[in-house]
């Protein structure tokens, strides 16, 4: 009989066994599960980001598409730079790292060489520009500007210079083409942000890390069409970062061509014309305000289409040269675009300048006054002034011209009449105690007519401007109700009580509608701000029958091959909301106002019957600054408006300038003749240029000049030459081309030399001129001579507008 006890028998080993089968049963399935849903189930899926983990993408950037003028030149192409680009994997491979060819590649191309590592070395949030925000894997470009010797050297000592690579590249330029800029029409390029790849991957876009992405103008509002589609090759790399093989290759595809309906030829006249007007300005002396010269600070001018909208030309002034963004633009160059002293040359004012109309804004109260049931051929006093609620409002003329007619009110520019019928509307809505639902016939004309709104224009900066109708009143005056009280309770000591009195009143009952908000309304003054933009598109209204356009700029984009072409069809916005028997009524007026009228002078010796033209002058009064001209006109096939700020009158300061558009547009002689073969776009065009299958474009054939008839006398010379009495005219003028401009002080934007020109000729306070200073103008070629007076603007004083 033994001791040793029976083991494996008992129920209690027998369960543990079983629990301990179940257990080791349940993990083999739960393991097997998992094995079958990685490898088999979702093993396509891991497999793709296990290959992911050993690919590394290279991207081509593709060829950007060129924007062409309604003739086909390129108001922006690529120029084929030389770029010296480092591989750094390549690099990596060599036993010092690479830090020999470095050195090497430092001395070919004259650069220190650490600033040729700063430049390759990878960007983090602890290390400062300049450094390579892109994929490790992609070549890093060092220099855009290698000379033809530079590459040679690296390319032909290729044991060398390992991982380095010297070959062409496009590179956006902005060529001027007949001396047109359009910098502020264009835009320009600047590199993709991390935000902007974050919200193109989510939305499932195309954007790469070495991408330049439009950031105005048209290379903005066109940018996924001029863009195209980045080439991707794909690298298969170890586990060092070692590259094994190619895995995959897309190619690049070239970004389409946009072609506008800006004229390269017109749009250079207007922006001479522009300048023209305001030089023009300061050798006027503001007689009846400031008693010194008008300063002449900044302005616009708008060619349009009347019979779709599209834009002929349209220019800014303060102005500069688009190829400073070309490669980057230094925190410096940056802050004189942006700069008030400047006067902000980046804004573009003929869709984001926003000033009072002046009297341009009189064919809307018009209209308006027709519809609320005034007699169209009725009569209307027009005296030298009037008062209204204890206040007297004056002719701008101080004329009394006696009863006169609506056509007669636009002609002579009649405020008074206007004042007048303001007044009655006022009073019939119920005075300072309005009635229910007021009429306000004058405010709901101004928004009908597209005033307050945007035009909705393809160029991306436009402000919608303001109408201050009673509700924008009781909410400005909501904002600043508390800002006035303390004004009014706590004045600075020298204070004018005017002012302090002002306040008082805005304190208490500031957002009270009074007569004199209409009545100023009525002549385009108050509280009401404009764009040159919506002007022109009322004046094409008023030429086309009634029709406003949407304006626009693109006209047709075209593939690179040419295969493809795809025109933008003009937009309608809608119609003047006035019948057609009121729109030929301010036709009519106008058109007068351009033979007898204030524009008379003007359009003095204009063959009328052959082109009949239409205008109307406009001098807003500006608070705290001095009178803004604006002068609005159209023939058939045009609107041209222009305004100055600080110019003074529109007939005396943007009406001739305007009047020499319309010469060269039609060849009009200064003896009244049409000289048809001189005529430089007497219709707009309605063709398209050719691209080719290879990529080239075939621009269409063009005719016709312009001379200037002031500058005849300039350019005439001694010596025959034609250029040392323009030069010494323009020295004098303190003229400089974009390319030597500055708004800081003289120096080329991009530049960093020292300064090349001096600053312009500034009028002294006391309205005396003073000696201008040279500008470096002698050695420009001929195609280039345009004038952009840019210089003075870092001379501009205090209390401009825009």
């Amino acid at each position: 009989m033994t001791n040793i006890p029976a083991t494996g028998s008992t129920p209690r080993v027998t369960t543990r066994l079983v629990i301990l089968q179940v257990i080791v049963v349940s993990l083999l399935a739960t393991l097997g599960g998992r094995l079958w849903y990685l490898q088999i189930r979702n093993g396509e899926e891991y497999s793709t980001q296990a290959v992911g983990q050993h690919v590394r993408e290279i991207v081509t950037p593709a060829v950007r598409g060129q924007i062409l003028d309604a003739n086909g030149l390129p108001l922006a192409d690529n120029r084929t730079a030389l770029v010296v680009s480092v591989d750094r994997t390549e690099l990596s491979q060599q036993e010092d790292g690479g830090d020999a060819v470095l050195d090497r590649l430092a001395d070919v191309l004259g650069m220190d060489p650490q600033d040729v590592r700063n430049r390759i070395r990878l960007c983090d949030a602890q290390t400062p520009q300049p450094c390579w925000n892109g994929s490790p894997y992609q070549p890093v470009p060092v220099t855009d500007e290698a000379t033809t010797q530079q590459a040679l050297q690296i390319m032909e000592r290729r044991e060398d210079f390992p991982g380095i690579i010297a070959e062409p590249t496009a590179v956006r330029r902005y060529p001027a083409p007949e001396g047109a800029n359009a910098a502020q029409v264009l835009g320009y390029l600047s590199p993709v942000t991390d935000e902007e790849l974050q919200e193109s991957e989510a939305e499932g876009g195309t954007l790469q890390r070495a991408d330049q992405i439009g950031r105005m103008g048209l290379e903005r509002s066109y940018d996924d069409v001029l863009r195209g589609t980045d080439g991707i090759e794909s690298l298969e790399v170890d586990n060092l970062g070692r590259v094994m093989g190619t895995a995959s290759t897309t190619p690049a595809v070239p970004g389409q061509h946009l072609v506008t309906s800006i004229d390269a030829r017109i749009q250079a006249i207007a922006e001479e014309q522009l300048m023209d007007a305001l030089e023009r300005a300061r050798s006027q002396v503001d007689t009846g305000n400031t008693g010194r010269r008008f300063e002449g600070d900044s302005g616009a001018v708008v060619v349009m289409d009347t019979r779709t909208g599209r834009i002929i030309a349209m220019a800014s002034a303060p102005t500069y040269d688009p190829n400073v963004w070309t490669g980057g633009i230094s925190s410096r160059d940056y802050e004189a675009l942006t700069s008030e002293e400047a006067n902000v040359p980046l804004l573009n004012r003929a869709t984001q300048g926003l000033a009072p109309p002046g009297s341009v804004f009189k064919v809307v109260s018009t209209a308006a006054s027709i519809e609320a049931g005034y007699d169209r051929d009725g009569t209307y006093p027009c005296p030298a002034s009037m008062n209204i609620g204890g206040q007297t409002f004056r002719n701008h003329e101080t004329s009394d011209r006696g009863s006169i007619t609506f056509a007669e009110a636009l002609m002579y520019s009649c405020d008074t009449v206007y004042y007048q019928l303001a007044y009655e509307m006022w009073l019939a809505d119920g005075g300072t105690d309005p009635v229910d639902d007021p009429a306000d016939p004058m405010h709901t004309m101004a928004q009908e007519f597209g005033l307050g709104s945007l035009t909705g224009i393809d160029i991306p900066e436009e402000s919608a401007g303001r109408v201050p109708t009673r509700e924008w009143k009781q909410e400005f005056w909501e904002a600043n109700r508390d800002t006035w009280c303390e004004q009014a309770e706590n004045p600075d000591e020298d204070e004018d009580p005017y002012i302090v009195r002002l306040n008082r009143e805005n304190c208490l009952e500031g957002n009270v509608f009074r007569a004199g908000d209409t009545v100023n309304f009525s002549i385009g003054q108050g509280d009401l701000q404009v764009t040159p933009l919506q002007i022109a598109t009322i004046y094409a209204a008023i030429a086309n029958g009634g029709t406003l356009w949407q304006p626009s700029v693109g006209k047709a984009t075209v593939t690179a091959d040419g295969t493809r072409a795809t025109e933008i069809q003009p937009q309608a916005n809608g119609e003047l909301p006035v019948d057609d028997s009121i729109i030929d009524y301010l036709d009519e007026g106008l058109r007068r106002t351009a033979m007898e009228g204030t524009a008379g002078g003007v359009f003095a010796g204009w063959p009328h019957e052959e082109i009949p033209v239409g205008a109307k002058t406009g001098t807003a009064e500006v608070a705290g600054s001095q009178a803004r001209s604006w002068f609005a006109s159209y023939t058939e096939d045009y609107a041209i408006v222009m305004t100055v700020s600080q110019g003074g009158s529109g007939s005396g300061t943007s009406g001739p300038s305007v009047r020499k558009i319309y010469d060269a547009l039609y060849g009009v002689q200064p003896d009244g003749s049409i000289d048809t073969a001189r005529a430089m776009l007497p219709a707009p065009q309605d063709q398209l240029p050719t691209v080719n299958d290879d990529g080239t474009i075939d621009p269409l054939a063009t005719s016709g000049s312009y001379t200037d008839p002031e500058d005849v006398e300039q350019d005439a010379d001694a010596d025959g030459s034609g250029r040392g009495t323009e030069a010494a005219g323009e020295a004098e003028q303190g003229i400089v081309e974009p390319a030597a401009w500055s708004p800081a002080g003289g120096r080329p934007l991009g530049d960093g030399g020292p300064a090349t020109a001096a600053a312009a000729a500034v009028v002294p306070a006391d309205g005396a001129a003073a000696p201008a200073a040279p500008a470096p103008a002698a050695d420009r070629p001929e195609e280039t001579r345009r004038r952009y007076d840019l210089a003075l603007l870092a001379q501009v004083p205090p209390g401009r507008t825009t």
